[in-house]
């Protein structure tokens, strides 16, 4: 399973086959509980995780006390809070384990080192980094954009495996609508 890593660095950058076990040896292979909380929010931001298996979502408490899903993470997808892991302070968000997962964590240390032994190990990170801030800018876009309608459409249409995976009420909090709301729209689509 823990291979799916080095299958997904292939897709951006070469690397050899007798450098895989040293690249894979600096990564911890970690699995989660559902609900299990892999980071909290407040507490310093250790690791940035490949998702092996499973789905984990981050959010955050809002002032009052409800929580705010702003990311996703499925299979092949990396996931963290990327200022708080950077600068290894508190992070403002939890990143929680929505089904049994298993992941493969990297800290800031361990990361630095390969970046300094794998030079190419650098561009595959920019290039994640890159993608994760391009869907975090057109999500922020959708939602001034878009209706809840036609954003809860846009995610189902584009995303039809996290609208299978993910409980109505944490999609609902994604989508910045009520589950109710959500549950309408649903309805609606099915007529």
């Amino acid at each position: 399973m823990q291979r799916k890593l080095i299958d997904h660095i292939r897709r951006y950058v070469e690397i050899l086959r007798d450098d895989e076990e040293e690249v894979l040896g600096s990564f911890q292979f970690q699995t989660f509980r559902k609900k299990e909380n892999l980071v909290d929010q407040g507490t310093r931001c250790r690791f940035h995780y490949f998702v092996l298996q499973g789905c984990l979502r981050m959010f955050f408490i809002d002032g009052k006390g409800v929580e705010q899903t702003v990311q996703f993470a499925i299979e092949d997808w990396w996931i963290t809070d990327y200022a708080a892991f950077e600068q290894q302070a508190q992070t403002e968000f939890t990143v929680q384990a929505m089904e049994e997962s298993a992941v493969m964590q990297i800290d800031r240390q361990r990361q630095e080192k390969l970046f300094s032994r794998f030079p190419q190990l650098e561009r595959y990170f920019r290039l994640i980094y890159q993608r994760a801030y391009a869907a975090s800018q057109l999500r922020t876009k959708y939602l001034y954009d878009f209706s809840r309608e036609q954003f809860y459409y846009h995610f189902r249409d584009h995303f039809p495996e996290f609208t299978r995976r993910i409980p109505q009420q944490i999609l609902a909090s994604y989508l910045n609508m009520t589950p109710e709301y959500l549950s309408e729209i649903k309805k609606r689509s099915r007529s």
